[in-house]
């Protein structure tokens, strides 16, 4: 059952199932200074759902909006049961809870909400008909929903609002409170734009940074050059006398300044006099760190007998998530409680590790998840976070703690390089063994931000085995190659801050694997999509792989210097091809012209913000392939901006885009990383064939 108590509004609580007694802690507790009561069931998503009496639709979501849509797309769910308008229905963030799932990441959200989002919505409609055939003395079953409002066959109408109080006293509904058949869906499954995207562009939408908290100081950071560089003395006396600064401090990552302005914060900064010492990688380069990812790689063993062989090997070079907006945190830390306000895909951790840096008990921390200008991953972890509440406890005053493009690029997170070496043997035409061997930058600092994620690493790796479990020998892998086998060697690099990054590593591993299924099929003689047909185990890989290369005009004739590539593949319970056109008549300067999608991804909640993630995977693909990487000299990151971290800009972009959504009826699966690999692989093929070449390192120009 769905338990709710009497109230001024309908509130329904999830799950299907609960204990009442659960519902009497801390999560009703917290609600009930808003209007309304809130009860909690014990299921992950404790979703809660609440009709006010100014006929607003109020879910409060346990996950990040940090542009991947996810309001969006709850709320076309809980509009599509209700019969509510979309406009009616508001998704605020819920703030860090005591239990249940609040994670963001693994491309699980819209499959996770689906179901429970889905029967709340459906056993609120069906109390708010219940409480008007009450009030009309009609039969249930007589009424129907539709904008919001129910209606009887006489034409009466009322609002949600105008019944939510007498629906939050029934506890038995007149009519069934089961979710609509895909088949009656008008709202799921329709291409909808963006519930907030007119606040974004209009600048009403929130952000961490644009939060004015009482008393809350602007605080940037004075960071070392190299990484785990540590401070030996420092100056502050110019700094602490220069017009608007409250304060001074050091933290870990260096020196916060803290003023009344960003503009006084660093001016201040730049006086400071820091003497560093070098970080532990002050004598590493990218030279040194490819030999030792090379070195470190496990040997692939014995090929079977009389085999043919094409190998390759390939480096990957690290990756900055760069959001767009960057890391910015307010915290207000006092003796006895401390308050938080930032993006964060993991806020239930943030708040419990922020509580035991500065001293406090869990349940004296506050965090308000706030919208994120972009994540790809970064925040799934909250270093950033916790350096605010350590400055805030210091200066003894809130702050407004904000990380500058450089200090994200030279100090935040980054995807681990990586190099791999694959062998793929052939005999008599078909594949009899896939062996594939990689070595990557240790992982042990990214703990907290890979156990949010849900992908796999590998096309060859069993289903269900965690991101570092690695390309080992299984018998569920995307091709049928015969014996399937690899294994993972690791290179320790102390202090570099790694992090989950968009796809985590099945945008290296199969990438990798793409392009080696490209240069199999040509020592076989064979067409590159005709070799994944006839070798995919999957009939919905084959059909999106079918899909993009038609609407993609496979095979076309191609003006000299250009070129088609073509890569798959499956994960999260979905399945993409991608298909890429092009311009590398200037092999240094080449340019993307046309990218063709086909994704099965089960049921489209909202096809739009689909197309949208498929749009910039393929971004993601063509920056990480042919021009963005990160350099680590004598330490040091080399890169400090947009300006030479050179990921895609609009003259990148395809001058085509196309995203085609299979039609399906199986549950939603994930779709926020799902594009990455495909992309990257089928950007590296087209290369490939336009130039005559077989690339190698990525990106390209690095």
């Amino acid at each position: 059952m769905v338990y709710s108590l009497a109230a001024t509004t309908l509130t329904v609580a999830a799950p299907i199932g609960c204990d009442s007694s659960t519902a009497e802690g801390a999560e009703r507790a917290d609600a009930s200074a808003r209007p309304g009561v809130l009860v909690t069931g014990d299921d992950e998503e404790m979703l809660v759902l609440e009709v006010t009496a100014a006929n607003r639709v109020v879910v409060r979501l346990p996950r990040a909006e940090v542009g991947q849509g996810v309001t969006t797309a709850v709320a076309m769910m809980i509009a599509e049961e209700l019969d509510a308008r979309l406009a009616d229905v508001d998704i605020p963030l819920s703030d860090a809870r005591t239990r249940g799932n609040q994670f963001t990441g693994g491309s699980n959200s819209v499959g996770s909400l689906y179901g429970p989002a889905r029967a709340l919505a459906a056993t609120a409609r069906a109390k708010l008909v219940t409480a008007a055939s009450r009030r009309w003395g009609l039969p249930a079953r007589a009424l129907w929903t539709k904008d919001t409002m129910v209606i009887a066959p006489d034409g009466r109408t009322a609002t949600f609002g105008s019944l939510t109080e007498a629906a939050a006293r029934i506890t038995r509904p007149a009519v069934p409170t089961t979710p609509k058949p895909a088949a009656r869906h008008k709202v799921i499954g329709k291409p909808t734009t963006r519930i907030d995207a007119r606040d974004i562009i209009t600048g009403k939408a929130q952000y961490a940074g644009d939060l004015n908290v009482a008393g809350a100081k602007p605080t940037v950071v004075a960071r070392p050059p190299t990484i785990g560089g540590k401070i030996r003395a420092v100056d502050d006396r110019a700094a602490r006398a220069m017009p608007g600064v409250r304060a001074v401090v050091r933290v870990a990552g260096g020196v916060a300044v803290v003023a009344d302005t960003f503009h006084h914060a660093f001016k201040a900064k730049d006086a400071l006099r820091i003497t560093w010492a070098p970080g532990p990688l002050a004598a590493l380069s990218d030279t040194a760190v490819r030999s030792r990812l090379r070195a470190a790689v496990p040997p692939l063993g014995a090929a079977p007998s009389g085999s043919t062989q094409v190998t390759g090997e390939f480096e990957f070079a690290f990756i900055g998530h760069s959001p767009m907006e960057v890391l910015t945190t307010v915290a207000d830390v006092r003796a006895d409680r401390a308050e938080l306000w930032f993006s964060s895909q993991g806020p239930m951790f943030a708040r419990d590790d922020i509580a035991a840096a500065v001293g406090l008990p869990a349940s004296k921390v506050k965090v308000h998840v706030t919208r994120g200008g972009g994540s790809f991953g970064r925040r799934l972890n909250h270093d950033f976070a916790l350096e605010a509440a350590l400055v805030s406890k210091a200066a003894r005053m809130p702050v407004k703690l904000m990380w500058s493009r450089s200090d994200d690029l030279r100090h935040g997170r980054m995807r681990p390089a990586t190099h791999h070496r694959i062998r793929v043997s052939h005999k008599n035409g078909q594949v009899v063994a896939f062996t594939h061997a990689l070595a990557s930058a240790n992982e042990g600092a990214v703990r907290d931000g890979a156990r949010a994620q849900g992908g796999v690493t590998s096309a060859l790796t069993r289903a269900g085995r965690g991101p570092s479990a690695g390309p080992v020998p299984s018998d569920s892998g995307l091709y049928n190659f015969g014996r399937l086998s690899g294994n993972w060697g690791s290179v320790e690099l102390a202090a570099i801050p790694l992090g989950a990054w968009r796809s985590v590593d099945s945008g290296t591993t199969r990438t990798a694997e793409e392009i080696m299924v490209d240069e199999t099929a040509r020592s076989l003689g064979k067409d590159p999509v005709a070799f994944r047909r006839t070798t995919l185990r999957s009939k919905a890989v084959r059909a999106v792989l079918d899909k993009a290369a038609s609407a993609g005009s496979w095979g076309r004739t191609m003006p000299a210097g250009h070129g088609q590539g073509i890569a798959v593949h499956e994960e999260y319970g979905s399945c993409v091809a991608c298909l890429i056109e092009i311009d590398a008549t200037d092999p240094k300067n080449p340019r993307v012209t046309r990218a063709v999608l086909a994704a099965d991804v089960g049921i489209a909640v909202n096809p739009r913000g689909l197309e949208a993630q498929l749009m910039g995977a393929t971004i993601d693909g063509i920056s990480t392939v042919l021009q963005a990487g990160l350099h680590i000299d004598r330490g040091a990151i080399r890169e400090s901006s947009f300006a030479d971290f050179h990921y895609a800009r609009q003259r990148h972009a395809p001058l085509r885009f196309e995203a085609h959504i299979m039609p399906s009826k199986g549950e939603p699966g994930g779709a926020g990383e799902l594009g990455v690999p495909a992309a990257a692989g089928a950007v590296a093929n087209a290369y490939a064939r336009a130039t005559g070449t077989k690339p190698r390192r990525f990106p390209l120009n690095f």
